[in-house]
């Protein structure tokens, strides 16, 4: 077992861990992450699962803190996992110079440009590796039932995972998502700084499996997804969000909702956080 306890907090019906471990994914960096156990479960008795990805700045403790999720996951027996946002000290030239890029803005990909592919590897840090080191623990997770969800970047993550991933997860949802990245600012700006692209179509071929419009416009199969923005949010203003991309493509089973005076923030988020724990539920315990 290569996890090491951190720190650990009663709440809800369970317990918030906060642990560490050396992450292959990131190159062998010490990564941290909070696990949300209900103490109903049990190696013999496991409960369903559902991943929280959270923004561009934020960390691990983010979304546990500030999210308002653990009582409604609580009551629904429902374990919740918060990653961190990035690799944390990877000493990338440029890292620490822009909140868009580098520590705290891992984007949830795997990075193929020479720079940054040796620790910038988010996607396989969420879909395997934290996975597979929360089942070795033996914490009382059932990985056969998962479901993730996000904030903003995060949000573009659990989209974007989820529809890279047909059958793995029983559903996802976003506040806030940045759903056609491959078309926007943020997007384009990680896209040329961590994927190598000599494809010269617009947008580059190599950052479309990372584009959750491109994908759900491409999906097969049942899609279980929920997104809500809210009207006041000065990033839908500004064009990095364009959730009219994704309900442009009237996919059954995919429900975009704008949240009328609602911002960025996790005021936002904490409304309708129980609502989206739910919407999981749903799902998760089918």
């Amino acid at each position: 077992m290569t996890l090491e306890k951190v720190s650990s907090n009663r709440v809800s019906t369970g317990s918030l861990t906060k642990y560490k471990f050396p992450s292959k994914s990131l190159g062998g960096l010490s990564t941290q992450f909070n696990i949300f156990v209900p103490s109903s479960a049990s190696s013999s008795s496991p409960v369903p699962v559902l991943f929280y990805l959270a923004g561009l700045t934020c960390n691990e403790d983010t979304g546990a803190q500030k999210g308002g999720l653990l009582n409604t996951a609580g009551k629904e027996g429902i374990a919740v996992v918060f990653p961190d946002t990035s690799p944390r000290g990877a000493g990338v030239e440029g890292e620490e110079d822009d909140w868009q890029l580098g520590t705290g803005a891992g984007f949830y990909l795997n990075a193929t440009a020479e720079k940054w592919k040796k620790h910038y590897n988010m996607y396989d840090l969420v879909v395997k590796e934290l996975p597979e080191e929360i089942k070795k623990a033996d914490l009382g997770v059932d990985f056969s039932r998962w479901s993730i969800f996000g904030h903003s970047m995060g949000g573009h993550g659990a989209l974007s995972i989820y529809l890279k991933n047909p059958g793995l997860f029983r559903s996802a949802s976003a506040f806030a998502p940045a759903c056609n990245p491959s078309r926007t600012p943020w997007g384009i700006n990680a896209f040329q700084n961590y994927l190598d692209t000599k494809t010269r179509s617009s947008p580059p071929s190599e950052w479309l499996p990372y584009d959750s419009t491109h994908l759900l416009q491409n999906y097969q199969g049942e899609t279980n997804i929920l997104i809500d923005v809210g009207t006041e949010d000065d990033f839908l203003k500004k064009g990095q969000l364009e959730p009219k991309a994704i309900s442009d493509l009237n996919k059954e089973g995919v429900e975009v909702r704008l949240q009328d005076g609602f911002d960025h923030s996790y005021y936002f988020i904490s409304t309708f956080a129980p609502e989206h724990v739910s919407y999981h539920a749903k799902f998760l315990k089918a």
